[in-house]
C-alpha cells in the first residue's frame, strides 16, 4: 500500500504521488468526516483504497478502525472502427466487423440498419460481445448504412458503414 492523505497532529499532509494535485480532505477535519475525493480521475487511479483513523490514547481494536473501498473507474468506449469483411455480391455471404480500442468495462456492441430501411439485429447474426454482424445471402435490398454503437456505463459512440451489393 501507497499512503496517499494523512492527517497528523492537526495537519495535513498529501503525499508525494500522481494523485497530488488532485486529492485532498472532502471536509474540515473537525467536522470527523475523513471523507476524501480525486479529481480528474484516470484509469489508473482505479484499485483498493484504505482508510486507517487511530485516535492517541485508545487501544486499537484490529479491523476496527480501518475502512476499505474498491474504486472501478469507468473509461467510456473509444470511437469504433467499422469494416467489411467479404465481398458484397449477391449470395454471398460478409461480416461486419466493430471494435473499439478503448472502454472499461469491455464495450458491447449494437448493430443497426439506417433508415429508409431501419432494420436492428439479434443473434445469432449479430455478435454483441465481439462485434460483428454477419449477413448471409447477400440481395440488392441489403444494401444500405449499418451503424455500429460500442457502449458501456460510462457512454456511447459509433461508427457506421456503406455497404454497396
Amino acid at each position: 500500500p501507497v499512503q496517499i492523505l494523512s492527517y497528523l497532529g492537526g495537519v495535513a499532509k498529501v503525499e508525494e504521488t500522481d494523485l497530488k494535485p488532485r486529492v485532498g480532505f472532502l471536509y474540515s477535519i473537525d467536522t470527523h468526516n475523513i471523507s476524501v475525493f480525486i479529481n480528474a480521475t484516470r484509469e489508473q487511479d482505479s484499485g483498493q483504497y484504505m482508510c486507517t483513523v487511530n485516535v492517541l490514547d485508545d487501544t486499537i481494536r484490529l479491523d476496527k478502525n480501518v475502512g476499505i473501498i474498491n474504486l472501478t473507474v469507468l473509461v467510456p468506449p473509444a470511437a469504433p472502427t467499422c469494416q467489411l469483411h467479404g465481398s458484397a455480391v449477391v449470395g454471398a455471404n460478409v461480416t461486419l466487423s466493430c471494435s473499439s480500442k478503448k472502454g472499461k468495462p469491455s464495450p458491447m456492441y449494437q448493430w443497426q440498419r439506417e433508415p429508409p430501411t431501419l432494420q436492428v439485429f439479434f443473434p445469432p447474426a449479430q455478435d454483441r460481445a465481439r462485434g460483428t454482424l454477419k449477413l448471409t445471402n447477400l440481395s440488392l435490398e441489403m444494401s444500405g448504412v449499418y451503424v455500429c454503437r460500442a457502449e458501456n456505463q460510462a457512454g456511447s459512440t459509433n461508427c457506421s458503414i456503406v455497404l454497396e451489393v
